[in-house]
């Protein structure tokens, strides 16, 4: 393959593998933890680091909050991402930053100026995962009864980003002169006020920040509806992919490079990023034991579907286990992770649907030794045709040992074969994934 692809990771600001033998301890608060998994990822080269994140304390699975408070897990403790991207952003150099935060919680105003602020805090590496919320729970927080229909919420995240984009806008790159003579910082006519109105925003504008390195923080956005694909395709920089095939990878591809060049976009600006869980040993059997310890162990299976209970709002632990699901299920929430996880038509029971995919990670099976896993992705991406990887793990969980396997292991087997960068050539996140 002479093209070379990206890699990102997705993890989120939680309690971490607090009870496993690895375990960084419960308390990564203080946000040292994910500074120190910044920097690792940063030495092997990481195109950036992304925090996902909810906005609730979820009651989906069981129809209450036990499973997730005693267990940990991926959906709560969770703190807000935003402030440990500024933490992290200033301890590294050149690894982005990407932050989850929802159109429904952050008035457009306060998320253009938050973005600009952490943008200048990591000089230019900062990026805002776009999400419209899909939990009810959630919607609750915020004073609404439920969460308006999908396509409703599109409707609004579009306006949204009318209005965010003049409000980036707003500061005219060369408004900041700073003249001595004349004691002049920034130059009025050359900062201008919005006065948007639309059917839902509104906003005079301008910011009180200055403009961000960027311009516009880099965009991220994980759209799997026909809606999402068209929004993503519309806005992205980089887009998060879950799909559980080569095949579906490449359609998937194929089509949100479609949409971009129907909006008038340059479909090589869009970065296609598919979520995998790699598991690697120093032998293949050695990595095959792990993933079956793994999934073989007492609460694998209610861990990934209560996680799959909050991502989906659908209550999974009213099914059979030793049964298929009962038909092709549809959610207001994030309908492209239910459609990777339920594999409709393959006949597979809910058991298998879970061992098979580990949850929300549903791409291609990576498992074996670092050399094996590089072949394997760089095959992937040859079919496909780009762009690359975002790395996470079978539970969303991390540590500094699954972390270390990839950047000391796999990172390594994939530069001898010309398959990732070895440096960054750019300074700013937008620029390091448009590099290749």
């Amino acid at each position: 393959m002479t093209k070379r692809f990206h890699l990102g990771w997705f993890t989120n600001f939680t309690a971490d593998e607090w009870n496993g033998a690895f375990a960084n301890g419960g308390s990564p608060w203080d946000g040292k933890f994910y500074v120190e998994i910044a920097q690792a990822l940063e030495r092997a080269c990481f195109d950036y680091l992304m925090f996902e994140d909810k906005l609730s304390v979820s009651e989906a699975y069981g129809g209450a909050t036990q499973v997730y408070l005693k267990h940990a897990l991926g959906m709560v403790p969770k703190h807000d991402p935003a402030p440990l991207a500024a933490v992290i952003g200033a301890a590294t150099s050149r690894l982005g930053i990407v932050a989850t935060m929802s159109t429904m919680a952050y008035p457009p105003f306060l998320l253009a100026r938050l973005c600009t602020t952490i943008d200048h805090i990591a000089q230019g590496r900062f990026g805002w995962n776009i999400v419209t919320s899909a939990e009810n729970a959630a919607a609750q927080n915020f004073g609404l009864d439920k969460l308006p229909p999908r396509e409703l919420r599109y409707e609004m995240a579009h306006e949204y980003m009318d209005l965010v984009y003049k409000l980036f806008d707003s500061w005219g790159p060369d408004a900041v002169v700073m003249d001595r003579e004349s004691g002049t910082y920034a130059d009025f006519t050359k900062v201008h006020p919005v006065n948007f109105e639309g059917k839902y925003f509104k906003s005079r504008g301008p910011l009180n920040t200055v403009r961000a390195p960027q311009g516009r923080p880099a965009l991220v956005q994980a759209g799997g509806s026909p809606s999402g694909r068209d929004f993503a395709a519309k806005h992205a920089d980089s887009i998060i992919a879950v799909n559980s095939s080569v095949e579906e990878m490449k359609a998937f591809r194929d089509d949100v490079r479609a949409r971009a060049e129907g909006h008038g976009r340059n479909p090589d600006d869009i970065k296609v990023l598919y979520l995998v869980a790699p598991v690697l040993g120093e032998t293949e059997k050695e990595a095959r034991d792990k993933l079956a310890r793994m999934r073989s162990g007492p609460l694998f299976i209610e861990y990934s579907l209560a996680l799959m209970s909050a991502i989906t709002d659908i209550d999974f632990s009213k099914y059979e286990l030793d049964k298929p699901l009962p038909g092709r299920l549809v959610t207001n929430g994030e309908q492209g992770s239910l459609d990777a996880f339920q594999q409709f038509g393959s006949g597979k029971t809910l058991r298998e649907l879970v061992q098979s995919s580990a949850g929300a990670v549903a791409a291609i099976e990576l498992v074996g030794t670092p050399d094996q896993v590089a072949d394997k992705m760089g095959e992937a991406m040859e079919a496909v045709g780009g762009d690359g990887f975002l790395i996470t793990t079978q539970t969303q969980s991390i540590s500094r040992q699954v972390v270390n396997d990839v950047t000391d292991g796999l990172v390594p087997a994939l530069q001898r074969r010309g398959l990732v960068r070895t440096e960054y050539s750019h300074k700013t996140l937008r620029e390091n994934l448009r590099a290749f």
